[in-house]
């Protein structure tokens, strides 16, 4: 492909790194950048190979179990400290799901003697983990053959940013197209800053 010179066995580095007959999804590309100039490099990229064919990806939020709980209980018209108390009752553990809770002593003990937390959790359970609202991916930029558009359909955030692919980082590769990830890294942007303050 002609990204590197480096050859990965002359320099003992790991050649299934490169190309793992395990992998069967197409590779992807990382390359990271001072973060504040990020948005000029996907500038160049969309000047160089067309705005129609360049696109960053959609990422989606999904519903944790905090908060499900949370929205559930508030479509259901329950008073907001009530579902509030209800959320603070499940464990705070990175990535818990609402089954793991339940395994909980307090939190188990609430749902067996409340109707009311039995409702919003049983209904949370189902919602759980469901797309809850779209984002843009933090690295994610796809660049097409021809017009993005006749792969995938696009979606506007807002106004103030630009148009991303309704399909996600997957789902676009499922399309045939090669995802890259232009990674605005805080570590590039302090030794740029560094350089040039002592230049």
């Amino acid at each position: 492909m002609e990204i590197t010179n480096i050859d990965p066995l002359k320099y003992d580095l790991l050649f299934e790194r490169f190309l793992n007959p395990e992998r069967i999804s197409l590779p992807d590309f990382d390359i990271d950048f001072c973060m504040e100039r990020r948005d000029e490099v996907i500038d160049y990229v969309s000047k160089k190979y067309g705005k129609d064919r360049v696109s960053q990806i959609i990422t989606f939020g999904t519903m944790s179990a905090k908060a499900v709980v949370r929205d559930v209980g508030r479509v259901l018209n329950y008073p907001y400290t009530y579902v509030d108390s209800v959320a603070k009752l499940i464990p705070n553990e990175l990535g818990i799901t609402l089954n793991k809770a339940l395994q909980d002593k307090d939190f188990k003990k609430s749902y067996r003697n409340s109707d009311d937390v039995k409702d919003i959790v049983d209904m949370s359970v189902i919602l759980e983990g469901l797309p809850r609202n779209p984002s843009t991916h933090a690295g994610g930029v796809v660049i097409s053959p021809t017009d993005i558009i006749d792969y995938t359909p696009l979606y506007k955030v807002s106004v103030d940013n630009p148009t991303i692919t309704q399909l996600d980082k997957d789902d676009v590769e499922s399309m045939g197209l090669i995802k890259f990830d232009f990674l605005g890294l805080r570590t590039l942007t302090v030794l740029d800053k560094t350089i040039k303050k002592y230049k």
